[in-house]
């Protein structure tokens, strides 16, 4: 990613990469619903080569993405500068993920979403940068 133009928008954003698109549209209702502006993407690369994110908001980032895993997206956008908080989602993470996900701050949310985990989750990362 190279320069990263800044985008105002009227409604917090929530920046998801799914590659399951049953999953993606399921959180673009759901947080819809909550007055959030969700932009959905499909892998790292297609989010890398957008280049303008917003200046608030929220990552959810899928752990078992095609190419690279999430944490290793997350890796390189704040190589960029993006420091928008993120959250990981993913199905029965191990120790080792736990830890990485824990060393880069960023917690994580287990796969089913049957819960309201994740839309708390995200309100609360939203309210710290309010």
């Amino acid at each position: 990613m190279t320069a990263t133009t800044v985008i105002r928008a009227s409604r917090p954003a929530v920046i998801l990469v799914d590659d399951d698109p049953a999953v993606t549209h399921a959180m673009q209702f759901s947080f819809d619903l909550e007055g959030l502006d969700v932009r959905s993407f499909r892998d790292g690369e297609s989010l890398l080569s957008v280049g303008d994110l917003p200046e608030t908001g929220c990552l959810i980032l899928d752990h078992n993405l095609p190419g690279m895993d999430g944490l290793a997206l997350l890796e390189r956008l704040r190589a960029a500068g993006v420091r928008l908080p993120a959250i990981l989602i993913t199905t029965h993470p191990r120790a080792a993920l736990r830890n990485r996900a824990a060393a880069a701050g960023v917690p994580i949310i287990e796969k089913p979403l049957l819960t309201d985990a994740l839309l708390t989750t995200v309100r609360k990362a939203l309210a710290r940068q309010a």
